[in-house]
């Protein structure tokens, strides 16, 4: 793999071929280090049946590394130039592996459907700015994705994989929690991107699990988002709003078994998930 792989001088290169000054506002920090890229497609377990969704993929670091690992490998890159450059350099350094990709030009976050096979692993080095809304709506939109990897901003790594009880769980942590178990795979040190970021990475790994059908997921999103826009008050008074009154909100926690004392940051998906279903079952809604 190491002779396909790209490292500093030929990610500059490339970028200096398209003009390309990497920008903020797209989140454009390049991998120039093949070891992270050989890091990161062994610890996404992609095995050669995966047909594994990449988003992202910029000047192909890591999509050189993937190719040979999965099926197929499909990038959606949002930069037209970046996208229109992938495929001649998949031909350039790895001829006999540029059949095993496609290119989707398109916003990750606007993505509703996919050419070939549905993808079923999620592989990338994801903007900072839009990590989050990603992987939930390509979570959504994609129920074929039994699992993955992403590299995302340490503090963003932090909150998808925190447990209930401390500082940094959230409504990112409970909705992840909803669509798959995810686990912090390790820190990524700044020097392997250019331009170097302010900021520290950190590797997430997920494997999807079997969501309750008898709750829709938009019920019980709500019903976290309620609890966590007033994360310093109690359940009772952060559901109010939401069950037409704190009495009500009171009723249908204690009859889920919830405390109405505690605050959402006690809470995991499940509980929440009660919540949800109680008062799907309330009278007061039927």
């Amino acid at each position: 793999m190491a002779e396909r792989l790209l490292g500093p001088a030929d990610v500059r290169t490339l970028a200096a071929e398209l003009g390309l000054r990497p920008t903020k506002t797209l989140g454009q920090n390049f991998v120039i280090d093949a070891n992270t890229v050989r890091r990161i497609v062994r610890d996404a377990d992609v095995d050669p049946s995966d047909v594994v969704l990449e988003v992202g993929p910029g000047l192909g670091s890591l999509t050189l590394g993937l190719l040979p690992a999965a099926s197929r490998v499909v990038a959606v890159e949002v930069d037209e130039a970046l996208a229109r450059r992938l495929p001649p350099t998949v031909a350039e350094r790895a001829p006999d592996l540029a059949s095993r990709l496609e290119v989707v030009r398109a916003d990750a976050l606007r993505v509703t459907e996919l050419p070939g096979p549905p993808p079923t692993a999620l592989v990338a080095n994801l903007p900072y700015n839009i990590a989050v809304p990603v992987v939930l709506h390509l979570l959504s939109e994609f129920p074929s994705l039994r699992h993955g990897l992403v590299m995302v901003q340490a503090e963003v790594a932090d909150r998808l994989t925190a447990g209930p009880g401390g500082k940094v769980y959230g409504v990112p942590s409970v909705k992840m929690a909803w669509y798959a178990e995810a686990r912090r795979m390790g820190n990524v040190g700044r020097a392997v991107f250019w331009p170097v970021p302010n900021v520290d990475s950190g590797l997430v790994a997920f494997t999807r699990r079997t969501s309750p059908a008898e709750v829709p997921r938009t019920e019980v999103f709500a019903v976290i988002d309620a609890a966590f826009a007033q994360r310093r008050k109690t359940l009772r008074a952060a559901l109010a709003g939401w069950a037409g009154s704190a009495a009500e909100a009171e009723e249908t926690l204690r009859a889920a078994d919830v405390d109405p004392r505690a605050r959402g940051e006690a809470l995991d998906v499940a509980a929440f998930t009660r919540i949800a279903r109680q008062r799907r079952g309330s009278p007061s809604i039927r």
